[in-house]
Parts: C-alpha cells; structure tokens; sequence
C-alpha cells in the first residue's frame, strides 16, 4: 500500500486499484484529500477499473462525500470505470438521505 496522504489522523492510501480512506475527514482537509486521489486517478491508463474505500471514515461527514463525488467525476475524466465504494457506517446514512445510491455502485459495512 502506497500512502498519498496523512495529515491530523486522515489517511489516504493507495492499493491496488482502490483509493483507501481513515480517520476523520473534515473540510480543512477536503481539498487536499481530494487533490491528492484526483492525481492517483489521473495517473491511471483509461478504461482501467478503481474502487474507492471509505470503511475507515470514523464520522458522519459531508466533507468525506464532496471529496467522494470529486473522484467519481475524476475517475470518469481518466475513462476510468468506477466498481465499488465501501462505505464506513457513519456515512451509510448520509449517503442514503443524499440519493447517492443511484448514482455510485455503493456498499455499506458488512455487505
């Protein structure tokens, strides 16, 4: 696993085809979580398939579902195919109210 970010107790790494998400993510550092998993993204030859992982998020946050719908759109950029978000149960609910299912291939905790 290769690390892209740690800052405060965020985590961002990197395995395999699938970015990988824990601690806490807040909106100081959204921008710098989603920068650092948009240029993994960019990296990656089109038509490649990634998976994004977000068991490890410890809180209900809005900020961890901007950063998650910035990499869906860059993923789709790179022609990338998107197979899988896991979700950590703090944001299973907030992602129900939010409507995501209709958009991303969710899957919550324990699925």
């Amino acid at each position: 696993m290769s690390q892209l970010l740690r800052r405060d107790g965020l985590r961002l790494e990197a395995a395999a085809q699938c970015l990988v998400v824990s601690g806490k993510v807040g909106f100081d550092r959204a921008t710098e979580l989603a920068d650092a998993g948009s240029h993994w993204l960019a990296e990656h030859p089109s038509g490649e398939v990634v998976s994004f992982d977000l068991s490890g998020v410890a809180d209900v946050s809005t900020a961890a579902l901007s950063v998650l719908l910035e990499w869906a759109r860059a993923a789709r950029r790179a022609g990338l195919s998107l197979e899988r978000v896991s979700l950590s149960p703090a944001l299973t609910p907030l992602t129900d109210l939010a409507g995501l299912e209709r958009l991303l291939p969710l899957e919550a905790a324990g699925d």
